[in-house]
């Protein structure tokens, strides 16, 4: 089993920019000034949080390009890299799931209504089998969904919002 990552490592992940780089790089592979661009930051700031986020392992070089007369790295995500950030630190999990909230919070102001989704929370008792099965289910929602992402703007698609949190609590 990987050792768990201290709370310094975890932390690449607990900002929202790094979050929407994460999701914007599994589509595309991307130099910060087009990722700038597409998340509206500044190049500046969003080079920092490539630097962070790939000295952690979570991106990865895919290519070097001359641009007027400097050399661009364009950075691509692997979805399974995050798997490693699994901690049993509920401090950890907690600063994570923080940020997912409040990713969640920005992306509804832009959800089309009417177009469908789905929308749930529960909190609530299930047997073991059940519980194996619907993790199984989520683990594959996600693998699917990360495997048909393309680049922003992509003819034929559209842009969709996916956050999942599941995890068994303790009793009370």
């Amino acid at each position: 089993m990987p050792e768990s990552p201290g709370l310094d490592e975890l932390r690449v992940l607990a900002h929202p920019v790094r979050l929407r780089i994460l999701s914007l790089l599994t589509g595309a592979a991307m130099s910060a000034a087009e990722a700038a661009r597409e998340l509206g930051e500044t190049q500046a700031n969003v080079s920092y949080h490539l630097r962070r986020l790939h000295e952690a392992g979570l991106l990865h070089v895919v290519e070097e390009v001359r641009i007027r007369g400097g050399l661009a790295k364009r950075y691509r995500h692997d979805p399974e890299s995050g798997s490693r950030f699994m901690s049993t630190d509920p401090r950890e999990g907690q600063l994570l799931l923080a940020t997912m909230a409040e990713e969640l919070k920005r992306r509804s102001e832009f959800r089309v209504q009417g177009k469908g989704g789905l929308t749930a929370d529960a909190e609530m008792w299930v047997d073991r089998e059940t519980w194996a099965k619907a993790l199984a289910h989520a683990h594959e929602l996600s693998e699917l969904l990360h495997r048909a992402a393309k680049p922003p703007r992509t003819r034929g698609t559209i842009p969709v919002s996916t956050t999942v949190a599941m995890f068994e609590m303790r009793r009370p």
